[in-house]
């Protein structure tokens, strides 16, 4: 399944993962950065778009917005 929203376009974000040293070490410090990625949660959902039924990729945001009417199954 792709990583974007048919609807709103929303796509994965990157950033960095920080490690620290816990909270009761002498001096609080970061030890290191590593890459991650910011997944959007998709789901399939199956609409009907111009009188034809469609399977659609869509976030849960814009489930919750009302984007996108669900098709009884």
């Amino acid at each position: 399944m792709s990583a974007h929203c048919d609807v709103c376009g929303k796509e994965p974000g990157f950033g960095n993962t920080v490690a620290r040293l816990g909270k009761n070490a002498i001096k609080r410090r970061v030890k290191g950065r590593s890459a991650r990625m910011f997944r959007p949660n998709i789901q399939s959902v199956r609409t009907v778009i111009n009188g034809t039924p469609k399977k659609l990729s869509v976030c849960t945001s814009c489930l919750r917005k009302g984007k996108v009417q669900r098709r009884a199954a």
